[in-house]
């Protein structure tokens, strides 16, 4: 959003109340923020418009669905590479779009070059994973993997 357009304390009370439900009828959210619900649809609508609220989803519990493990992999990536071949860093993005078992990649700066956040069945899917997928990308030089133990805290909510 443009200075014009900036998010206002109605706005970011809004956005809070839908990131603690999203599923809440505008009359709820309105009644919480003290506007009407068509006032509610109207600022929603022009926050999506501008890229403020992003998309809508349903979170899924992974365990729930079989997927007992996650793993986080600090990855480094070759920095050489012939001049007629692809960006290394270009091929890794492109490759990583597509595994299904890597649910986040950031690029992050220090020794690493990304770091991925994984979700598997258990060891031997993260070692097929691991062994089969990322080891044998051709920009990959090394991973360094952590195992979540307990999770304390997790929330998809922006801090407002």
């Amino acid at each position: 959003m443009d200075a014009a357009h900036a998010l206002d304390k109605v706005d970011l009370a809004i956005l809070r109340t839908l990131q603690a439900d999203g599923r809440q009828t505008y009359d709820l959210v309105g009644e919480l923020v003290g506007l009407s619900a068509s006032a509610v649809l109207r600022r929603v609508k022009r926050m999506e418009e501008a890229g403020v609220i992003e998309r809508y989803v349903a979170l899924v519990q992974p365990a729930a669905v079989g997927l007992g493990l996650t793993a986080y992999l600090s990855v480094r990536l070759e920095k050489r590479t012939e001049h007629h071949k692809r960006d290394p860093m270009e091929l890794f993005r492109a490759a990583a779009l597509t595994w299904p078992e890597v649910v986040e990649c950031a690029a992050v700066t220090g020794e690493m070059d990304y770091l991925l956040r994984v979700l598997v069945r258990d060891m031997a899917h993260y070692s097929r994973f691991v062994m089969d997928t990322l080891l044998k990308h051709p920009s990959v030089q090394d991973c360094k993997s952590s195992f979540v133990l307990d999770h304390v805290k997790a929330t998809t909510a922006v801090p407002l």
